[in-house]
């Protein structure tokens, strides 16, 4: 299936908010409280004529897509690109195209097509600075034998959740990562 197809297919960002289960109140606050920069929007208004579209492979229940998704939508609107979201899970034939690292199906990932379907630009699952956060956070847990391991483990990604919904220096972050990859 060619990705036009696969655009076809996706839900609009209405659909896919509506249809959300899980973090959709955390996705929506930072979708209100995140503004692009006047030269950021500047930037990207200089895209509207390529006519970009945005597959987002995504799914409500993951932390990044939580934090990504709602900036990718401000880019996405400053940009005039049309956005569609594609549910990982159910549709893991194109998500296996796109493997983080040749091997993991970390999420979200965008792909950017142009108006043939062509692909020009691939981003995610993170930015490289909230990888470097998340690699070294986690350098700090104990071994996964550890009896603590998991208690450890939940109380590291409940600290990045919650800079995720109130760090506008992360969002800014995710936003610069996703736009260097368009211009």
């Amino acid at each position: 299936m060619n990705l036009n197809e696969w655009y076809q297919r996706g839900l609009s960002s209405d659909e896919y908010i509506h249809s959300m289960k899980q973090n959709k109140e955390e996705m929506l606050t930072i979708y209100e409280k995140f503004n692009l920069t006047a030269e950021d929007q500047g930037k990207l208004g200089t895209l509207k004529e390529q006519q970009l579209r945005v597959i987002a492979l995504s799914e409500d229940w993951c932390g990044d897509a939580l934090l990504n998704n709602p900036v990718l939508m401000k880019i996405a609107e400053a940009a005039g690109m049309e956005l569609r979201f594609v549910l990982r899970d159910q549709n893991l034939e194109l998500m296996d195209q796109y493997l983080t690292n040749g091997t993991s199906r970390a999420i979200p990932i965008y792909i950017f097509i142009n108006k043939e379907g062509e692909v020009v630009a691939v981003w995610g699952p993170r930015a490289a600075e909230m990888q470097a956060i998340v690699m070294e956070r986690r350098s700090g847990l104990p071994d996964k034998d550890a009896p603590d391991f998991q208690e450890k483990q939940m109380a590291m990604y409940k600290q990045l959740r919650d800079s995720y919904l109130t760090d506008a220096g992360i969002w800014q972050t995710v936003a610069d990562s996703i736009i260097s990859k368009l211009l």
